[in-house]
């Protein structure tokens, strides 16, 4: 697990999906779990599930052959989503910035200007800005950067 942590539009959604493509293309399967501070809209308004949440279903699920999604009312920690990726290589977490997790964490110019996780979790600071944290990388935005990162953490890790 790696987390891609930063403040509030940092860019923490644009980076992951930036490096996706290189990590699988280094032959990992990827999954993500996302953590939200508000509440989310599972299901698009007037979808069936959606209609189904709506009207006071507990839970839900769609499915079409070749993927699904579940959707429950209930309270659930980030260990448990990731235990849903038994076959994934890599579970990129977004968020977390406050986690024990190794992390990314995003700096931008105009969004902000220090570093607010725990020095200690980080692989790397990504940022556009003169900014150094002691002992940690500083790399520019550029998935394939990040994921580079990413892929050395792991081989380091022995995972790869």
């Amino acid at each position: 697990m790696v987390a891609v942590s930063g403040v509030k539009n940092s860019g923490k959604t644009t980076l992951i999906a930036a490096m996706i493509p290189h990590l699988t293309a280094a032959g990992l399967k990827v999954a993500t779990v996302k953590h939200d501070g508000h509440s989310f809209q599972a299901d698009p308004e007037g979808t069936d599930t959606g209609i189904h949440m709506e009207a006071g279903a507990w839970g839900t699920a769609i499915f079409d052959g070749e993927k699904y999604k579940v959707v429950r009312r209930d309270a659930v920690e980030e260990r448990e989503l990731i235990a849903r990726f038994p076959d994934a290589d890599l579970v990129l977490l977004e968020g977390f910035k406050h986690s024990t997790w190794p992390k990314l964490e995003l700096v931008r110019a105009g969004n902000s200007t220090q570093s607010v996780c725990d020095p200690a979790t980080l692989l790397a600071l990504v940022t556009d800005q003169d900014l150094t944290v002691e002992g940690v990388p500083s790399i520019p935005f550029d998935g394939q950067a990040a994921a580079q990162v990413v892929l050395d953490y792991l081989k380091g890790e022995g995972r790869l």
